[in-house]
């Protein structure tokens, strides 16, 4: 008998050490940035108790691998860096890139000027000159190239660089000007032959660009600053029998080709013609897409359906902003107060002005890159990485906001919460990490998830509304209690089980 119960026993202590295994308490560590002042603040304090809510991480249910996340050099960021105080640009450069800031690991440059460049300028100003003999990048010397080069320096991991142009040479285009315009057929071969001794340029710069788009927003910008028009047909040509082939000619075959990068809604006819076929499909490597379709709407539906298209290829963010505003200086509220507004709220057609109502900046960042990693996006960057109080400069006074804003007369540096806002994703999800399945019993919580290459996970929610949330983390049978501030985001670090 007593054998028995000694069994017995033993037993019992078997069964309640298993089940206690299947409960361990989650090791994690909790970052917050919220309307109530938490800027990447690490949680200390974790509710005890039973917990209603639940979401669940499940690293077996992968997805796609994250090409990284950033955002761009421009001539206007740059210029605003060379008159800053040393101490001040190092600070920012860091910030951005240095193994205690954002970690920026994927990054978009312009191909010539912009509309956020001082001035109109092309790297071919020469009429007529098809072979190029006259290219040169000497207008990126002073500004553009060294801000890069000082990214380098500081970057551990290194970071991928997307370029794109904003127009052709004007004489190659039947406006003969900067603004509209088309691409004549006569001139796609010189185009081609720009884009290769652009890449050819900067890598003897040392600096190598990862990919290229045939050119920014196809679709045009309203004919107000650089641009120029492609149909889907039209670029798709211009890839498939120019640029491609020019690439491959010339020993840059690596540099991957991106094309459409305009906004979402239009993803469906470009796909559609892009991946029409093996021979139109060969030279792309993948889509770029950005937000200005909507100031709150990420259109899951066109996402799923441009992964679907083609599955193997890239599906990344080149571009968002809040446009159209001036910043606010030193003003942390603003920025998670419903006031901002985009270009949509003046200038949308009345049947989309439901797509553009005042909404808060970071709630805009936030839900839009939660929603495209969950809708197969493998890279998201931001647009201007700093810009000045009256969010420029920029030629043709096109005001947007950046994270960071800086006043050089005076030399001071403010870190927006948007800044704050973009780390949460970049320093923490890293590049070939996987996108991983969750699954959660609160709607109102948007949530992602990945698993990094070192084997820890990362997840970043958000909640928008204005009471705080508590909820239970449960992964592979161990949990721990968690409280998300209202307006707030968390990430959440947790390290190899």
């Amino acid at each position: 008998m007593k054998a028995f119960l000694y069994s017995l026993c033993i037993l019992l202590c078997i069964v309640i050490m298993s089940c206690s295994k299947k409960t361990d308490s989650l090791a994690v560590q909790v970052f917050e940035t919220s309307a109530g002042g938490n800027k990447l603040t690490e949680v200390i304090v974790f509710p005890k108790g039973s917990i209603l809510d639940t979401i669940t991480i499940l690293p077996t249910q992968t997805f796609q691998k994250i090409t990284g996340i950033g955002g761009s050099f421009t001539e206007s960021t740059a210029s605003l860096l060379n008159g800053l105080s040393k101490q001040n640009r190092e600070k920012i450069i860091e910030a951005y890139f240095g193994d205690t800031g954002a970690r920026y690991s994927l990054t978009r440059t312009h191909i010539a000027s912009c509309d956020f460049s001082l001035t109109n300028y092309t790297y071919a100003p020469d009429a007529g000159d098809i072979s190029l003999e006259n290219f040169s990048i000497d207008q990126d010397r002073n500004d553009l190239i060294p801000m890069i080069k000082d990214a380098m320096k500081v970057s551990t991991e290194g970071f991928k660089i997307i370029a794109s142009p904003w127009t052709s040479p004007p004489w190659m285009k039947d406006n003969k000007a900067y603004v509209g315009g088309k691409l004549l057929p006569e001139y796609y071969e010189s185009f081609a032959l720009y884009f290769s001794k652009y890449i050819e340029a900067y890598k003897t710069e040392g600096i190598d660009i990862w990919g290229v788009t045939p050119v920014n927003e196809p679709h045009g910008n309203g004919n107000n600053w650089e641009s120029m028009h492609f149909s889907p047909q039209e670029e798709t040509d211009f890839v498939q029998n120019y640029l491609g082939p020019k690439l491959e000619s010339t020993g840059q075959g690596d540099v991957n080709i991106l094309g459409y990068d305009q906004n979402r809604a239009g993803l469906k006819e470009w796909v559609d013609e892009m991946y029409r076929d093996e021979a139109s499909s060969t030279y792309f490597d993948g889509t770029a897409i950005h937000w200005y379709e909507s100031t709150y709407d990420y259109f899951p539906e066109e996402l799923q359906y441009a992964h679907k298209k083609s599955p193997t290829k890239y599906l990344i963010e080149t571009e968002g902003c809040v446009d159209s505003e001036i910043p606010k200086w030193r003003d942390d509220k603003w920025y998670w107060k419903k006031e901002a507004t985009d270009w949509g709220w003046d200038w949308a057609k009345p049947e989309n002005k439901h797509l553009h109502p005042k909404y808060a900046p970071v709630n805009r960042y936030v839900r839009d890159i939660i929603g495209c990693l969950n809708n197969w996006v493998d890279g998201w960057i931001d647009w201007n990485m700093v810009l000045d109080k009256q969010g420029g400069p920029n030629w043709f006074e096109n005001w947007c906001v950046a994270p960071v804003i800086v006043d050089s007369e005076k030399d001071e540096v403010y870190f927006t919460p948007i800044f704050y806002t973009m780390v949460h994703f970049s320093r923490y999800i890293r590049p070939n990490a996987r996108v991983i399945g969750i699954t959660k019993t609160d709607d109102t919580l948007m949530v992602t998830a990945v698993k990094n290459p070192d084997q820890s996970i990362a997840v970043v929610l958000f909640n928008e509304g204005i009471e705080a949330k508590i909820f239970a983390l449960n992964i592979e049978g161990h949990s721990i209690n968690i409280k998300i501030s209202k307006q707030a985001i968390q990430t959440i670090l947790i390290p190899t089980i």
